[in-house]
């Protein structure tokens, strides 16, 4: 019995961290460990704490409104395998203000073009305390991400600050290794963010834009502003749809709902687990923000991908028709009562006012913003830039 536990909880160190598993005990041949930092900028050999005689004297800078500082410019192969970061001013407005990019092999086009706080999973500029397999935030007061970021020739790293408030403390630590040639079968890490205030009602909410290439679908994190038009109901009972490979009009990936995309059901409570949770569930202020991550369930294509999510809700059918008949923007589109009724079809039956009862879905228009995480197998994608900061902050 005392054997087969162990073989069990190797197994699971293997599922949970397969690098890890494999290379704790191997030496790779000429490869390098270095960390970049306001002590040492790009990990140069030798040349860490040279200011203030050796003393802490450089562990962080300011970054004034405006202004963009490169935590990272090195020409070789290698892997980034770990990013840390904090700052003094966490406040949403700071976090959507402060711009990522990162650069891979001299590229003119950033690989990663997103708001600092939403690339770390702070969903709508909320930092909150979690643990993930690729993020955390250990007391809500840092960022670290875990995920691996290989290139051939070179990386480069830059921040800016776009707001019109200097922020006073930047800290970060990039931790990465060098290497004569680069890791075989490697694709390069992407990070693109999208927000939509006010869709068009019964369209879907673009999780990821297409992208044309070779590669694998990381994941997501989720940020939603509710919609106060519709009081008491609830937002999420869209479904997840993943378009692979040529589809069009349909995906080849389809989910069931909201919650269970972020792994619960019956509604989306506050939790973390590695690969899925809900960091913000605030229902005082209508504001919710949950990950995904796609590590022992992966997602890959060949040709294109995009990822998209239905904004729609449900509530009680009585409640949701006086809604509309108040001139609330919704679309009925399934109603459960005493049988199931699909209200987009040709051929459903007029809805009976006298029949209204049971639980109703129907499109509706919330604020969604999200940032989604891919390997391409290009160091560009053919993505549009991150939105001005004028559509980031509101």
């Amino acid at each position: 019995m005392k054997t087969a536990k162990f073989i069990l909880a190797l197994i699971s160190l293997a599922f949970i961290c397969p690098l890890h598993a494999q290379e704790l005990y191997q030496m790779p041949a000429a490869t390098q460990s270095r960390v970049s930092s306001f002590e040492n900028l790009n990990g140069e050999k030798g040349k860490g704490g040279l200011t203030n005689n050796g003393a802490k004297g450089n562990a962080f800078e300011s970054l004034r409104s405006g202004e963009s500082k490169t935590l990272l410019n090195i020409h070789s192969a290698g892997v980034i395998r770990r990013i840390w970061c904090t700052v003094d001013d966490r406040s949403p407005a700071m976090l959507r203000s402060l711009r990522l990019r990162m650069y891979w092999d001299s590229a003119s086009k950033p690989a990663v073009d997103v708001p600092l706080g939403d690339f770390f999973c702070a969903g709508l500029g909320i930092p909150v305390a979690f643990q993930s397999a690729l993020f955390a935030d250990p007391e809500g007061r840092s960022f670290n991400c875990y995920i691996p970021m290989p290139f051939k020739k070179a990386a480069r790293v830059l921040i800016t600050n776009e707001g019109k408030k200097d922020l006073g403390l930047l800290f970060f630590d990039i931790d990465f290794t060098t290497a004569a040639s680069e890791p075989k079968d490697m694709l390069y890490f992407h990070a693109c963010w999208n927000r939509s205030r006010k869709s068009e009602l019964g369209k879907d909410f673009v999780l990821m834009p297409v992208v044309h290439g070779q590669g694998r679908f990381l994941g997501v994190n989720i940020g939603i502003n509710v919609n106060p038009a519709y009081p008491y109901t609830w937002w999420g009972e869209g479904e997840v749809k993943m378009f692979l490979d040529g589809d069009r009009d349909h995906p080849t990936i389809n989910g069931t709902g909201t919650e269970d995309y972020a792994g619960t059901g019956w509604g989306l409570g506050a939790f973390n687990q590695q690969y899925s949770g809900c960091t913000v569930a605030d229902d005082k202020n209508n504001r919710y923000t949950f990950y995904r991550f796609h590590i022992p369930d992966p997602i890959y294509f060949q040709k294109d991908f995009r990822a998209t999510i239905q904004e729609i809700g449900g509530g009680e059918a009585k409640l949701v028709k006086g809604l509309q008949e108040k001139g609330a923007h919704l679309i009925p589109v399934t109603m459960s009562g005493d049988y199931f009724m699909r209200l987009m079809e040709k051929s459903s039956r007029p809805i009976d006012s006298a029949a209204l009862k049971g639980w109703m879905n129907f499109y509706r228009t919330d604020d969604y913003s999200a940032t989604a995480y891919f390997y391409l197998d290009s160091p560009t994608s053919d993505l549009k830039g991150l939105a001005p900061i004028g559509e980031r902050i509101p």
